[in-house]
C-alpha cells in the first residue's frame, strides 16, 4: 500500500499536483516491490548528476550564467548611485558613506564575499563533476555520494539567501539616498538609469535564485530515496508505504483505504518555507479574490436592474 497524500508541491491555493520527480519517486517505490534495484539506483544516480548539472549551470563560463549575470548587474547598479555618493560630504547628516553600518559600507563590504563563495561554489561544483566520472553505482557508494553532496546543497542554499540580501542592501542605498539625502534634487541623481539598473538586477536576482534552487531540489528528491531505502529494498516506512497481505487486509474488512495501513506521516518542518513568498502570494491571492468580489457585486447588480428590483 502507498499513501501518496504527502508527496506534492503547491501550484496554486487550491491546486496541488505531482512534480515530474515526484512521480517517478513513487514509481521507484514500485521498482522496489517488483525488486528492480537497477533502476532505483539509476534514478538516485540521476538525481545527483542533475544536481551537479544544475550547480555548474549556476556559473558557466559560456552563455547566460545566472550568477555571474547577478554580480554584473549589481555591479551596474552601484556604479550608477556612485556619482550621487561622490558629491556627499562625508560627515552630512544621515551620510550613507560613513563606515561602520552605512548601507554603502554593508553593500560594499558584502559584494566581496558573495564573489569569493561564488567562486568556491564554482571549485567545489567543478570538483565534484570531476569525481562523479568514478563514481560507483552500488547502494552502498551511491548513498555515501548523496550525503556527501549534502554540503554542495547547503552551500545552495545560503548563496539563494547572500543572493536576496545583496539586493536589498542595494534596495536600501537608493532609498536612503532618495529619502533621506534627496538625491532626486540632485543633478547627480540619474533616476532613470538608477531605475532601470535596479529592475534589471532584480530580474537577474530572481534568475540566479531560481538556479541555485534547482541544485538543492535535485539533491533532496536523491535523498529522500536514500533515508526512506537505505539499503535499496523495498520496508514499511511510516505514512508512506507498507507491505501487506490478503489476511491483513481481510482483518480491515477488505479496506483499500491507504492509510488504515501505512499510519500517519511524522510532520516534517519546510526548510525551504519562505516568508516573504509567501506574503507575497497571499498579496496576489487576495488581488485576486477582490477583483472577483468586484465582478460577481456588478454582475449582481446588473441581475437585479433587469428584474427591477
Amino acid at each position: 500500500m502507498i499513501d501518496a497524500r504527502n508527496i506534492y508541491r503547491k501550484v496554486t491555493r487550491k491546486i496541488f499536483d505531482f512534480s515530474p520527480e515526484q512521480e517517478q519517486n513513487i514509481l521507484a517505490i514500485v521498482w522496489l516491490y517488483r525488486g528492480e534495484t537497477g533502476r532505483y539506483l539509476d534514478l538516485v544516480a540521476g538525481y545527483c548528476q542533475r544536481m551537479l548539472a544544475e550547480g555548474a549551470a549556476c556559473v558557466r563560463a559560456t552563455g547566460g550564467s545566472p550568477l555571474p549575470d547577478f554580480i554584473g548587474a549589481l555591479t551596474t547598479l552601484r556604479g550608477a548611485v556612485e556619482p550621487f555618493l561622490k558629491t556627499l560630504a562625508k560627515d552630512a547628516p544621515h551620510d550613507v558613506r560613513a563606515t561602520g553600518g552605512s548601507p554603502q559600507q554593508e553593500l560594499d563590504d558584502a559584494i566581496p564575499l558573495f564573489k569569493a563563495d561564488v567562486d568556491s561554489f564554482r571549485k567545489t561544483v567543478s570538483e565534484q563533476q570531476a569525481a562523479w566520472g568514478q563514481q560507483k553505482t552500488t547502494n552502498g557508494e551511491l548513498k555515501k555520494a548523496v550525503d556527501h553532496l549534502a554540503t554542495l546543497a547547503e552551500t545552495s542554499r545560503d548563496l539563494v539567501k547572500q543572493t536576496d540580501l545583496l539586493y536589498k542592501l542595494a534596495c536600501r542605498l537608493i532609498e536612503t539616498c532618495e529619502n533621506e539625502c534627496n538625491a532626486r534634487d540632485s543633478d547627480a541623481w540619474a533616476g532613470r538609469d538608477i531605475t532601470r539598473a535596479r529592475k534589471a538586477a532584480d530580474e537577474a536576482r530572481a534568475l540566479a535564485v531560481e538556479q541555485l534552487k534547482q541544485v538543492r531540489y535535485f539533491w533532496k528528491q536523491a535523498h529522500w530515496l536514500t533515508e526512506r531505502f537505505p539499503e535499496a529494498k523495498l520496508r514499511d516506512v511510516e505514512g508512506l508505504v507498507k507491505l501487506v497481505d490478503r489476511a491483513e487486509i481481510e482483518a480491515n474488512d477488505w479496506s483499500l483505504t491507504p492509510g488504515r495501513y501505512v499510519g500517519v506521516a511524522p510532520e516534517e518542518e519546510d526548510e525551504d518555507f519562505d516568508f516573504e513568498e509567501a506574503l507575497r502570494d497571499i498579496h496576489v491571492e487576495l488581488e485576486d479574490l477582490n477583483a472577483e468580489a468586484v465582478q460577481l457585486a456588478a454582475t449582481i447588480k446588473k441581475n437585479f436592474e433587469e428584474l427591477g428590483v
